[in-house]
This record gives C-alpha cells, structure tokens and sequence, in this order.
C-alpha cells in the first residue's frame, strides 16, 4: 500500500494503548495497525501550511516569510506569558489571538523524561501530553486565558523543569513520581492573582504508549539527509515513530513535508 501527503502532528485518541492517526489529504492511516511491518518514507518535497507552496520549511510546517506573519506562530505560542489579547491588543491578528488565548487553559506537570511544568488549552487535554509522550499528567490550575497560564507557569519554573529530555523519554527511562505531592509542593510558588484556580481534588492522568520495543540508542531520521529510509516500525510516542533500528522519526518537527508513505 502507498500514500501520498504532507505529513502534520499525528491525531490521537485516548485508549489503552493511546491511538495514533495520521492524516493525509484523501487518506487516514491508523498508524497502530503498521506495528510491527515495514514501511517506507521516502521525501517529495515541501507544502506551507499557510501559503501551500513548494518553498522550503522554516520552522513548524511554515516557509520563512509565514512563519513570521502567521497569527498561528507568534511568540506567544511558545512563550504564553506574551499573551496580550486580554488587554486588546494586537500581535498578529487580534481576532485570532482572542479566539485562542481567551478560552480556559491549564498549568500542568507531566511526566515523560522528568517532571515539567507546561500550560495548554483545556480543550487540548490530554493530548498536548500525549504529545509529550508524559506516561503521567496531573492538573494544577485552570484559569481563563492564556495570559495567567503563562505567568504561572513562569513562576514554576524557577522549582520544576519546563523541558523534556527527548531521549530519556524515548528510551524509556523513565520514574514514577507523586505528581500530587509534586503539585502541592508547588502551590505556594503560584502568582496571587492565580491562587483561587488552584485545582484541589484531581487524580493524576496515566497514558500507555503503542511500543513494542524501545530503542537503546537512537539514531534522528532526517528527511533532507536521508531522503528515503525503510525500517520495521516497532512504537510510537510522543509524536515519534521508533524503529527496529534504533531509528527515530519526528513526525511534528516534519510538518509541511510531502512525503510517500509506503506499507510492505
């Protein structure tokens, strides 16, 4: 079997284990059901995700010139704390900026390498953690807009990581922790204006991961370099695909990418 498209982050969908779909323009390939086989990726070429064209990728599925005018890739993306559409003002595209940053988001610790602290929409737990590959998540404070979410997890940030180890969470690596007591080690560390959406009584979320075999050492697949590979595909976290050979596979860090995906 053969497909043809521009690769995105993979859909999800909570189970046991998590789901992975990848989508493509005329297909949807449920990407669990490839465990186990070889497949095939092989480079085509480039799609923006804004323009459409065939100009090289900059950053996040976007030629340069978009990536630095498309609402969808502002600072405030990466950096929550920049949110500035609570007070009306504009970065890129106001209507945008307010239909994204002015809805309930969270401040999360999720555990995929070490525990970190992150904030998402709400609408996107659990899976801005599935995408982590976190095998453990836990809710700190809800609040509505993305503005105090940043501002937060700032404060955190001075007591808990905000960064995964890519490698250790692909390895496996990995410790159980007592997110709960992590969480309220970390209350008093939290901005005044945000105490009152201090989330009491949460369990913590537990996500199983479609590996057959974790790799021991990891060899990055990169699409430029290596502009077609074949391999038994053996996992998939995060949003990689783990290899027989060790070979790893970012699929989100290729977006805008046109690749055919071949199934032996």
């Amino acid at each position: 079997m053969q497909y043809q498209g521009v690769l995105t982050k993979m859909k999800t969908e909570i189970g046991d284990p998590i789901q992975y779909y990848l989508v493509f323009e005329t297909d949807f390939i449920h990407i669990n059901q490839l465990l186990d086989k070889k497949i095939t990726v092989a480079f085509v070429g480039y799609q923006c995700l804004a323009c459409g064209k065939n100009k090289k990728i900059f950053r996040q599925g976007y030629c340069y010139d978009d990536f630095y005018n498309q609402p969808q890739v502002g600072d405030w993306i990466m950096r929550p704390e920049l949110s500035t559409a609570h007070l009306d003002i504009e970065d890129r595209d106001l209507e945008y900026e307010k239909k994204v940053q002015l809805q309930p988001h969270i401040v999360y610790l999720a555990n995929s390498s070490n525990v970190k602290v992150g904030v998402t929409r709400k609408s996107q737990v659990p899976t801005r953690w599935i995408d982590q590959g976190a095998h453990e998540a836990i809710e700190i404070v809800e609040v509505p807009n993305r503005y105090l979410a940043g501002i937060t997890e700032v404060a955190l940030k001075d007591h808990v990581a905000d960064k995964t180890n890519w490698r250790t969470m692909l390895k496996n690596e990995i410790v159980d922790e007592n997110l709960t007591d992590f969480k309220n080690k970390l209350k008093d560390f939290i901005p005044d204006e945000v105490q009152a959406y201090f989330i009491d009584n949460v369990k913590e979320t537990n996500l199983k991961f479609p590996v057959l075999q974790y790799p021991d050492k990891l060899k990055s697949l990169n699409l430029e370099k290596t502009p077609e590979f074949s391999g038994i595909l053996k996992g998939i976290k995060g949003q990689y695909l783990i290899f027989e050979d060790n070979t790893v596979f970012n699929v989100r860090n290729n977006e805008g990418y046109v690749v055919n995906l071949s199934v032996h």
